[in-house]
């Protein structure tokens, strides 16, 4: 019933092998596109949050994703402890921190406060 002459005839003059090619170069080409606007910059921007993670010192002022504003009063591996008001520490995991706001002074990690 759907079966006509024209879908036989069709099918003996087949694309070649360079027609192929033609066909999916504007998929190719937005694969391509698709890679250079989307893929590489989130990558660059997930390889500067693990740069900005690996250089958190203790007294970094930091805002996480969720918008709370606090100091770095400590730094474990995958945890920090953050003083969000005076006297009020919470431990918080490192990939939640969104941004650091100002670099506190050049004192190494986990020492005691004097």
């Amino acid at each position: 019933m759907f079966a006509t002459p024209a879908f036989a005839q069709t099918a003996a003059g087949a694309p070649a092998g360079g027609d192929m090619i033609l066909q999916f170069l504007p998929l190719i080409g937005l694969a391509v596109l698709f890679y250079f606007l989307m893929i590489r910059p989130q990558q660059k921007r997930a390889k500067q949050h693990q740069q900005m993670i690996a250089a958190l010192k203790r007294g970094d002022q930091v805002m996480l994703n969720d918008g709370i504003l606090g100091k770095v009063v400590r730094v474990e591996d995958k945890e920090v402890g953050l003083e969000v008001a005076t006297g009020v520490t919470v431990k918080v995991m490192k990939h939640m921190i969104g941004e650091v706001r100002a670099r506190g002074e050049p004192a190494p990690a986990n020492d005691s406060k004097t």
